[in-house]
Order: structure tokens, then C-alpha cells, then sequence
């Protein structure tokens, strides 16, 4: 049986029908954009944190979506823009994880019965100081029910833990871990999902609860794994072309690197120079039309 019955088995027996499992998506050769822009209407007491878990997003990506709109009493029937639709990375799409710092968000492309697929995740990675290295790894051991061995640094930071923190509800590492090829890096789930979408970690990468254990049921041992700074895509969609751009402090970008992006693509012809320039400013990480 594949991993694709697997996956949708998981999804029937373990989780509930209401608790968001990813963006999963059947790709086309030529798909470079994916998924749609929704709008909803705040209900009562619902902060913008709870709505990005509900519809599988960060907080960085339902704050930059809502500017001006207060992410903790946003107020009942306000409508939000819910930005599920995401540009490709730029990267070949054999399979493999791409995780692209500069958006918090992880990929995981792979094939079932010669059919091409995605499963993306909005990810926690790690804070100033403790970067999330970039580079090509690979899985190297998936753990169920990671002990937390409590690293020295963390516990000279916080003397009151004890050098292994067993499995359970107050684990930080949440239910499921992937390790990396760089041994200090693990893919785990949190027991702190108001992180996910900020730099919060101390260099590992973490999903949402709920999300975790269908990467870890996905992603055999041995996967190619890229971590890449990408804060500039572009891509077609619907024979339109589209440009998202993200604020990544650590990967300064120019407009100059959005079109030389562009020509690469072969696209510059087919954009309107100036709602390149409007979009490029925004930086509101959301796939936006420039075509002219």
C-alpha cells in the first residue's frame, strides 16, 4: 500500500474531521502557484492566532495578510483575508522537504502511483541567536514520542529543568520527531502552537500538533531535505503571472532581484512595472498579479 493510503487512513481514524491536516495539493508539471486566497468573518471571542491554526496558517501570515487588524481581539465579524494560496519555491520538485525560512513554511513534495503531490505546513523556526542553519540534509531517524534531552545551553538558560524531559503533554518536542543529517536540527511539533509562524525555537523546526504526525507518517527515512531563504517567488497561474515577497530581515531583497527573478523565468515581458513595484513594497507575503 502507498503512503498516499496511509496518509488518508491517518487522516479517518486519528484526527478529527474539524482540525485542519496540512494544504494538500495534486500538482500538474507545469504548477508553480497553488491554492486560493479565501475571505471569513471573525466569529465571537476568535483572535487571528486561533483562525491561522483553523485555516493551516502562521502568525506571520494572517498578521501580514490583515494589516491594521488587532491579532489578539480582531472583533467579531470582521472579515480577514485567509492567504492559502503559495508560489512554489524556486527548486526542483523531485521528492523531498523544502522549508523556506523566509516565509515559515515547510513543503513536502513526492510522488504516489506516478502522480505528483504537496503537503505544506506553516512552521515555528528558530529565533535570533539560535538560527535555523540553512543547507541540504537529510532524514536520518524518525522518533515516536521523542524524550527531550535537554540541551546544556538551554539548561544554563533555564537551571530548573532536568536533563531529560519524557514524553508527554509538557514536552516541547509534541508527539513526533524527524532528525536531521545536522543531528542538533529536529522536525517536531510543539507543545506551544501560538509559536508557529515566529522565530521562537532554538534552531529546530516545529509544526503545528496536528500536523506533525502526518508529516511523520508521510516522510520516509532518508529524505532529501533543503532549507533555503527564498523571501522572492514568482510563478503563473491561470495564464497570469504572480509575485509574493516576504520581509526576511536576514535576506534583504531589491526590486532589481525581483526582476532579474523574472527574467530568469522568462516572465519580465508579461509584467506591468508598476504593480511589480506596489507589490515588491507591500511585502505582504501573498501572491499578487503583475501582469500587464
Amino acid at each position: 500500500m502507498t503512503r498516499l493510503f496511509f496518509f488518508f487512513l491517518l487522516l479517518a481514524l486519528f484526527l478529527p474531521p474539524a482540525v485542519a491536516q496540512g494544504e494538500f495539493f495534486s500538482l500538474a508539471p507545469s504548477d508553480t502557484v497553488v491554492g486560493a486566497v479565501r475571505t471569513y468573518s471573525v466569529e465571537r471571542g476568535e483572535s487571528l492566532i486561533e483562525i491561522a491554526r483553523k485555516f493551516e496558517l502562521g502568525y506571520n501570515e494572517i498578521t501580514e495578510a490583515n494589516p491594521g487588524v488587532d491579532p489578539f481581539v480582531p472583533g467579531e465579524g470582521t472579515p480577514v483575508r485567509i492567504p492559502t494560496m503559495w508560489i512554489l519555491p524556486d527548486m526542483e520538485m523531485s521528492e523531498q522537504i523544502l522549508i523556506n525560512l523566509s516565509e515559515y513554511r515547510l513543503y513536502y513534495f513526492f510522488e504516489s502511483g506516478g502522480s505528483r503531490f504537496l503537503e505544506t505546513f506553516p512552521i515555528g523556526i528558530g529565533r535570533e541567536g539560535h538560527d535555523t542553519p540553512v543547507g541540504e540534509f537529510k532524514v536520518i531517524e524518525k522518533i515516536a514520542n521523542p524524550p527531550w534531552h535537554v540541551p546544556e545551553s538551554i539548561r544554563l538558560e533555564k537551571p530548573e529543568l532536568p536533563p531529560v524531559v519524557p514524553p508527554g503533554p509538557d514536552n516541547p518536542l509534541g508527539t513526533h520527531a524527524l532528525r536531521l543529517s545536522d543531528q542538533s536540527i529536529l522536525i517536531h511539533g510543539t507543545d506551544k502552537p501560538f509559536a508557529i509562524g515566529r522565530m521562537a525555537s532554538h534552531g529546530c523546526i516545529r509544526l503545528y500538533p496536528e500536523d506533525i504526525p502526518i508529516l511523520y507518517t508521510l516522510v520516509p527515512n532518508g529524505v532529501r531535505t533543503i532549507i533555503v531563504r527564498q523571501p522572492v517567488k514568482v510563478g503563473v497561474h491561470g495564464g497570469r503571472v504572480y509575485l509574493e515577497v516576504h520581509n526576511d530581515p536576514y535576506a534583504e531583497t531589491t526590486l532589481a532581484d525581483a526582476a532579474a527573478l523574472l527574467i530568469r523565468r522568462g516572465l519580465l515581458g508579461r509584467t506591468d512595472v508598476s504593480k511589480l513595484r506596489n507589490a515588491f513594497e507591500k511585502k505582504d507575503g501573498m501572491p499578487t498579479d503583475i501582469t500587464q
